[in-house]
C-alpha cells in the first residue's frame, strides 16, 4: 500500500487565513487612496496594517450586528445596502483612528467600494495560490 499525500483540497489554517485577509484588506485600503481622492492614511505600511486590522474588528463586531438588523433592507436592495453599511464602518474606522482621514461620505462610499473589490479579488488570487 502507498500512501500519497495530496494538498489538492487543504486549506490554510485559520492564523494563514487572518493573515491573508489582513494583508488583502491593507492592500485594498492602500489602493483606496491612491483612487480616491477624499481618503488620507498619514504613515507606512504598519499603519496601513493597523488600519486594516481596526476595520475588520469594527466590521466583524458591528458590521455584522448592523447586517443582521438591516437584513430586510439588505435583501430588498439585492445587497446594496451592504454597501451603505460598509460605508458607515469605514467612517467608523476613520474616527477611531488618527491616521485615516475621510472627507465626507461620497469619499467614504468610493473607498468602501474599491475597498471590497480590491480585497475580494486579492483574497480570491491568494486562495488559488495557497490551495494549490
Amino acid at each position: 500500500m502507498t500512501t500519497s499525500t495530496t494538498t489538492a483540497g487543504r486549506r490554510p489554517g485559520l492564523a494563514v487565513s487572518l493573515i491573508v485577509h489582513l494583508v488583502a484588506e491593507a492592500l485594498a485600503i492602500w489602493v483606496a487612496t491612491l483612487l480616491i481622492s477624499g481618503i488620507h492614511v498619514y504613515g507606512g505600511v504598519i499603519t496601513y496594517l493597523w488600519i486594516a486590522l481596526l476595520f475588520g474588528v469594527v466590521n466583524a463586531v458591528l458590521g455584522s450586528i448592523l447586517r443582521l438588523f438591516t437584513l430586510p433592507l439588505v435583501v430588498l436592495t439585492l445587497g446594496l445596502f451592504s454597501l451603505v453599511i460598509s460605508t458607515a464602518m469605514l467612517a467608523l474606522t476613520a474616527s477611531l483612528s488618527s491616521k485615516l482621514d475621510i472627507d465626507g461620505f461620497w469619499s467614504a462610499f468610493g473607498a468602501a467600494l474599491v475597498v471590497a473589490v480590491v480585497s475580494a479579488v486579492v483574497e480570491m488570487f491568494t486562495r488559488r495560490a495557497l490551495t494549490n
